[in-house]
């Protein structure tokens, strides 16, 4: 049973993927059981995307709002109470292999009054449960890349300059998030509106990125610092 349904993931996923050995026939279909379902959920969201193929799985009480604003490639998975509001002028543009784990949400607009911009999420991307995904200003997330538990993207900031009108009243700017490719963001780390953050890089557990990050380096603290340079690491062999 494992080689087949190790079998099935791969030709889901297009890419190979081996079930641990050590998982228990009752493990196992406890799983397969659950697939089924969120399969059976999948079925009926893929209907309503502006473009879906293949298979999607999708959690219980998962909320999707403009579905038709949403293109998707195939094997998404979306987990268990997860909000997706996808009302923005670009629309959201979702790769294969897609994982929004347990409470995530991504959102973005929060009023109507002024409508997000766009979402771009390359192939092969994870994201752990609890994330928060702000889609004010544009974000754009490269393949590869993999996500921590409680992390938090917000692509827009409040204007404070003056002290006579609320804050409220005063705007925000948007210049957007980007992301490249093959990244690992570390468990609740939060990332700030107009950070570029460029390939291979390392986000520390718990920092707050606030300004731009230079391909593969390994970043840490609050504000972040450059704590490593990934190459550097590699040649000295840590």
């Amino acid at each position: 049973m494992i080689r087949l349904v190790s079998w099935l993931i791969s030709k889901i996923k297009r890419r190979e993927y081996t079930v641990d050995a050590s998982i228990t026939s009752g493990m196992l279909l406890s799983v397969i059981l659950d697939r089924l379902f969120m399969v059976l959920r999948g079925f009926w969201h893929k209907l309503l995307f502006r473009k879906a193929p293949g298979i999607l799985f999708i959690g219980k009480r998962v909320k999707i709002r403009a579905h038709r604003n949403i293109t998707v490639g195939g094997g998404m998975t979306v987990d268990d109470n997860c909000h997706i509001n996808a009302m923005c002028k670009g629309g959201v543009r979702i790769g294969k292999n897609f994982s929004l784990g347990r409470n995530g949400i991504i959102e973005c607009t929060g009023v109507i009054r002024e409508l997000g911009e766009s979402l771009d999420v390359g192939d092969n991307v994870g994201i752990s449960p609890n994330a928060f995904i702000s889609v004010r200003g544009p974000v754009k997330i490269g393949s590869d890349c993999i996500f921590g538990p409680d992390v938090k993207l917000f692509s827009e900031n409040h204007v404070t300059q003056r002290l006579d009108t609320p804050i409220y009243l005063q705007g925000a700017t948007r210049k957007g998030i980007e992301i490249g490719r093959d990244c690992w963001i570390g468990a609740g780390a939060v990332i700030l509106d107009g950070v570029h953050i460029g390939d291979q890089v390392v986000v520390a557990a718990g920092a707050v990125v606030t300004m731009d990050v230079p391909p593969r380096s390994i970043v840490g603290g609050i504000p972040a610092k450059i704590l490593k340079n990934r190459d550097e690491a590699e040649k000295a062999g840590l």
